[in-house]
């Protein structure tokens, strides 16, 4: 199989390398290896930047889908909670799954590491 696009990568939870659906171990957690190819994830470093990210987009949509529905129809509180919980939570777990596995698959891709200096044999390390 050939390497899956990072898109399809952080939508199907496929490996960068051989393209298995083994980059996730639980909802948005990665697993340690590709159980296919043996790529180890554990060497990215995806951080949190999908976490802020999409703080920001699904906060802003679900206010307003909530304001658009208050609005339209003027639901009791409860029916707001019923809606609203539920649809970010899975938002927000879908999309930390999709991004997080895009952005592993593009420094897989770019073959991205750590900054280390040359002339420090160490590492930089203090």
């Amino acid at each position: 199989m050939s390497e899956p696009t990072p898109l399809q990568s952080g939508i199907y939870g496929a490996c960068p390398r051989c393209g298995a659906r083994t980059l996730f171990a639980g909802p948005a957690h990665f697993a340690d290896r590709c159980r296919a190819c043996g790529l180890d994830y554990r060497t990215f470093n995806v951080g949190d930047g999908p976490a802020a990210f999409l703080t920001l987009i699904i906060g802003a949509l679900v206010v307003a889908l909530a304001i658009a529905v208050e609005l339209s129809i003027r639901p009791p509180f409860w029916v707001h909670a019923l809606l609203w919980i539920p649809f970010t939570a899975a938002a927000v777990i879908f999309g930390l799954r999709v991004g997080k596995g895009m952005l592993l698959a593009i420094e897989y891709r770019k073959d991205a590491h750590e900054g280390r200096r040359t002339d420090d044999p160490d590492g930089g390390s203090a």
